[in-house]
């Protein structure tokens, strides 16, 4: 029979190593003190320019999140899925009125805009920072003091391993349609 000091060693070592349930998080819903803004260029996946409602043109970095990054100098090769989380940030803000809400600072290094960003969809408003992660087209990054959501990203982000989403999956496609990779699944190229 195990000793009782062998039975707490067991137990300690589950509770360190057995994951314990994981705690839901309630979606985000968009804050009343936002700003609207328009979409006016979506530079990758994580950055966008949108024009104020005074005028002015500013840079946008998604808070919470990291997307590879797509060559912005001629020669300069894309990251894989820098691509497709650049054409899903385009399909989900381009052109759209779009609401930023800010965490607790205002700008990084670079001078850009720290922002949440919300759009508004039929069913409600969609936090497109965390739908990229949901879509497995973005890495969750905590930058401290701005972590307000960092809970949240993270379910997401497990979400989409679990399913095999995104760069969780098999491979980046190579641009074109999903019909197009069936095709030359069952017909080849």
């Amino acid at each position: 029979m195990p000793s009782v000091r062998a039975l707490l060693l067991l137990l300690a070592l589950l509770l360190v190593f057995v994951p314990g349930p994981t705690v839901a998080v309630e979606e985000p819903r968009p804050s009343a003190e936002g700003e609207v803004a328009q979409v006016v260029h979506i530079t990758d996946g994580d950055t966008i320019r949108v024009r104020l409602a005074d005028g002015r043109e500013e840079r946008v970095r998604y808070i919470g999140i990291d997307t590879p990054e797509v060559g912005h100098q001629p020669g300069q090769a894309d990251e894989p899925w820098g691509a497709e989380a650049t054409d899903a940030n385009r399909r989900l803000v381009e052109g759209a009125d779009v609401l930023l809400e800010r965490d607790i600072s205002d700008t990084d290094q670079y001078d850009r805009l720290l922002r949440y960003v919300w759009v508004e969809g039929d069913s409600g408003w969609l936090m497109v920072n965390g739908e990229l992660v949901r879509l497995g087209l973005a890495e969750v990054r905590a930058y401290a003091p701005d972590t307000r959501h960092h809970d949240w990203f993270l379910g997401l982000q497990d979400e989409a391993r679990e399913a095999g989403r995104g760069m969780y999956g098999d491979q980046p496609r190579d641009g074109g349609s999903l019909l197009d990779d069936l095709l030359d699944f069952f017909f080849g190229d």
